[in-house]
């Protein structure tokens, strides 16, 4: 089919047109039939040319041919396309002398015609058929362009080779701008000193690219407005870059000194940059026959890799994976050409990311290929996990390694296994350690002595490792929840290590169950992520109530102690048989808190106090007791109630036992605070030893830093006891002359209460009985006589006013009975101070109000 051409020329010098004239730039001196001139409008500024800066006005020959040219093939707005190449060339007629203009020639292409032999548009670069010249006469309708006879490919590896630094950042570039999404995108500038270096990125890109893909690469050679191009493509001089630069544009300045960088994490592009240095460019055709997307770096790295092509580690990675997910893509000889290449002895710099694709590989074609394709793989894949420390790595199975093959990898590897696993210094992380014991077994290497030494270390680094990974994911956000309820990172393998070796299961289940009892709550959150499997034969007490514990409080929610009965019989023991087993339920159950005086109680009938004593759960009893009292209000106190169901007594009976059930364990502080506890009790209660003011004191000093409400109980119960009228004078004595500023302050609050006021008012002989207290030591200290005054004023007096005479009259008798006459003279002097007092205000008011 026979394609309409256009033909464009420059004003000539001296007849550019009015300015502003669209004659200015140019015009159109043939045009083909089908190019309408709406086409005409949307072609034209694709075909201005405009020359660099400082170009010579008259031209020699040599700088003529030196200008630029535009080669340029774009798509119009109805789908059609145009190729077109504009040229500078001399004038030659008219004006001052000879000039320059530019001629274009463009051939239109309507929608779904391609070029002569369905030739990319590139191709018609370097084509014999473009003129500089309109034709004379007549323009044959339509003209046809056959592509010329030598295509662009013709010295594109040189120029790739020279183009190194520059050529994976540009591919991928390219690339990404033929995309099919990237219409409206912003082109990308190539800088190169020559408009037909520019023509060559383009060759390098249509042999490079899919077809369609190259298709839609747009482009011009040359132009000195990158950012008004709309194409995808563009080459500027070096003049020109900063332009493009600050036009926002991608712009690849290959003109000059190499990048530094210049690198892409574009794989594919790597690839392909790594095959044109090695002048393959057929490998591109090999590549698109096999499956996968236009631009997966797979195919390519699998037949750069098989044609002998050194590729990086990304790129290897990039063809294991490929192969790994398309065992079946491959014939027996390319995959052996694969495995050869990725399991070289001269590789040194392999990553993670490619060792797991090496074992994905090795996975999906162990069973598939014969041992001797297969073994290399392996072979590289336990090198790795042993000396490479790659926790991650699947490893092959053990009969992998039947044969020579195996015989020489455990030679070499098997010491260092051993060695390594048998380190007592040092850290080693629980992935590393889980790895080590099964590349022990796939060597078939006897690690039986080293074993227990292993899992002591292996148990409480699976609990640390656990934790911390958790409580790093907790901190990430969004998903950060999620992944800290998840199982750790090292849970599939060790899980694997489990199922594949008895003996170490049972060892570590062991250890782990030895190590519960210290830290049950750890063990507990630890199982509930990572599911050991110990359902077998072995008793794991702890283990199994470590397991049992969050079922027990999802069912039995805040019952504590129903919780701890059924964890306790998920132990299988009884605590008498196993005192430890104590340890672990109380340690569940109550893991960051002391249990209630009722549950202290069921702990310790629940078994003997020598079982207490060697599970170290006494120690959990004293808090109990100890909290409960701080937690209960004293009579006169104002602490909110812990727990409603605790009495004081219940309290003071636990501190009375656990005295006499570990009197060698408890002491301390914690054993002041019993024994004052124990005192109260008797206080109130009992007969305490003589001597129990002093005591009182002692104990509190001994108690510090004693909580303040049993502090509070002590005082409240010891100044009960003094405000009674049975109390004994030495242990008043020792109370008025202590110079205790609390101990009085709470003898005062304590009298001032409701409860004694009413003991004033209606019985006689306890207000004669508080007289004689209050006027018997004026003189004691600093600290008493005040409060005792006070006393008698606020107190005393107003409950001896509400009295009747007869009351009053035994008050004074019993005053006088139980101490002196002075006494009672001294109780009517004060009583009737009072009632003067009392006369006086009445006939001041009566004098008021007359």
């Amino acid at each position: 089919m026979s394609l309409a051409q256009v033909h464009y020329t420059s004003a000539a010098p001296g007849n550019e047109g009015t300015p502003g004239d669209e004659r200015t730039a140019g015009r159109f001196t043939a045009v083909g039939a089908g190019v309408s001139g709406a086409l005409l409008a949307e072609i034209e500024p694709l075909l201005r040319h405009e020359l660099p800066e400082g170009f010579p006005d008259r031209p020699s020959d040599d700088e003529l041919r030196s200008l630029p040219q535009s080669f340029t093939y774009a798509v119009l707005s109805d789908g059609s396309r145009l190729v077109s190449r504009s040229a500078p060339v001399r004038e030659t007629g008219g004006g001052a002398g000879p000039g320059v203009r530019f001629h274009a020639h463009a051939v239109h292409l309507p929608p779904g015609v391609p070029l002569p032999g369905d030739r990319l548009p590139v191709e018609a670069w370097r084509s014999p058929h473009w003129v500089a010249v309109t034709p004379g006469g007549a323009i044959p309708d339509p003209l046809t362009l056959p592509p010329g006879p030598a295509a662009v490919s013709e010295g594109l590896d040189d120029f790739a080779v020279s183009r190194g630094p520059w050529l994976a950042a540009v591919l991928a570039d390219l690339r990404r701008a033929s995309d099919a999404e990237t219409a409206e995108g912003r082109p990308v500038v190539l800088v190169e000193r020559q408009c037909a270096d520019v023509a060559r990125w383009l060759g390098l890109a249509s042999a490079t690219l899919p077809r369609e893909s190259a298709e839609r690469l747009t482009f011009t050679t040359y132009t000195r407005r990158p950012g008004s191009s709309a194409v995808r493509v563009v080459g500027v001089l070096p003049e020109d870059a900063e332009a493009a630069r600050t036009a926002g544009l991608r712009v690849h300045v290959c003109a000059g000194q190499a990048p530094l960088g210049g690198g892409t994490d574009d794989v594919w592009a790597t690839t392909a940059a790594r095959i044109w240095r090695s002048r393959s460019p057929e490998l591109f055709r090999e590549a698109r026959e096999l499956p996968g997307e236009p631009f997966a770096a797979g195919p390519l790295a699998v037949t750069a890799l098989c044609a002998g092509i050194a590729l990086g580690p990304d790129e290897r990675a990039a063809a294991a994976g490929w192969a790994a997910d398309r065992p079946y893509a491959l014939d027996p000889k390319r995959t052996g050409q694969l495995v050869e290449a990725l399991t070289s002895p001269g590789i040194d710099d392999r990553t993670g990311p490619e060792f797991d694709a090496a074992g994905r590989l090795f996975g999906a074609l162990e069973g598939r290929c014969p041992a001797p394709v297969t073994a290399p793989l392996a072979a590289m894949l336990v090198t790795e996990a042993v000396r490479g420390g790659n926790g991650s790595l699947e490893l092959p199975r053990r009969d992998a390694f039947v044969g020579p093959e195996g015989a020489a990898v455990t030679e070499r590897l098997g010491p260092e296994t051993l060695t390594e696993l048998s380190d007592t210094t040092g850290s080693r992380s629980v992935a590393r350690t889980v790895q080590l014991l099964r590349v022990a077994r796939l060597l078939g290497v006897d690690g039986t002595e080293s074993l227990p030494g292993v899992v002591d270390r292996l148990a409480p680094a699976l609990l640390t490792e656990a934790k911390a990974e958790k409580e790093a994911a907790a901190e990430v956000p969004d998903e950060g929840g999620a992944r800290a309820d998840g199982p750790p990172d090292f849970a599939p393998a060790l899980l694997e290590l489990l199922d594949e070796q008895f003996e170490v299961r049972t060892a570590l289940l062991g250890a782990l169950d030895r190590i519960a009892p210290q830290d049950p709550g750890a063990v507990a959150r630890f199982l509930e992520r990572v599911a050991l499997p110990f359902t077998g034969t072995q008793a794991l007490p702890h283990l199994r109530m470590c397991a049992e514990v969050p079922a027990a409080m999802a069912t039995l929610g805040g019952d504590r102690a129903a919780v701890w009965h059924r964890v306790l019989r998920a132990a299988g023991l009884s605590p008498f048989a196993e005192p430890l087993v104590l340890r672990t339920a109380v340690g569940l159950v109550w893991e960051d808190r002391a249990p209630t005086v009722a549950e202290a109680r069921l702990l310790l009938d629940a078994a003997t106090s020598d079982s207490h004593r060697v599970a170290g759960t006494w120690a959990r009893l004293v808090d109990a007791a100890l909290g409960a009292a701080a937690a209960e209000p004293s009579p006169t106190g104002t602490h909110a109630v812990a727990s409603p169901t605790t009495s004081p007594d219940e309290a003071a009976a636990l501190a009375h036992d656990l005295l006499r059930g570990f009197p060698g364990e408890i002491g301390g502080r914690e054993r002041a605070g019993l024994l004052l506890l124990d005192l109260v009790r008797e206080l109130r209660t009992g007969a305490p030893d003589p001597g129990w003011t002093e005591t009182v004191r002692t104990l509190c000093a001994q108690a510090e830093p004693v909580e303040p409400a049993l502090r509070e109980r002590a005082h409240a119960a010891l100044v009960e006891r003094l405000l009674a009228p049975d109390r004994p004078g030495a242990e008043l004595y020792a109370f008025v002359h202590g110079e205790d500023p609390e101990l009085i302050a709470a003898y005062d609050r304590t009298a001032r209460t409701e409860t004694v006021r009413t003991r004033l008012r209606t019985q006689p002989a306890y207000a004669a009985d508080c007289f004689t207290v209050w006027t018997a030591h004026p003189h004691a200290g600093k600290a008493w006589p005040p409060v005792a005054a006070a006393l008698l004023d606020e107190v005393l007096r107003p409950a001896v006013r509400a009295m009747s005479a007869e009351d009053v009259a035994e008050v004074e008798a019993t005053v006088g009975r139980t101490g002196s006459s002075g006494r009672a003279d001294a109780f009517r002097d004060w009583n009737r101070s009072s009632a003067l007092g009392r006369l006086g205000r009445r006939i001041a008011g009566r004098v008021r109000r007359g």
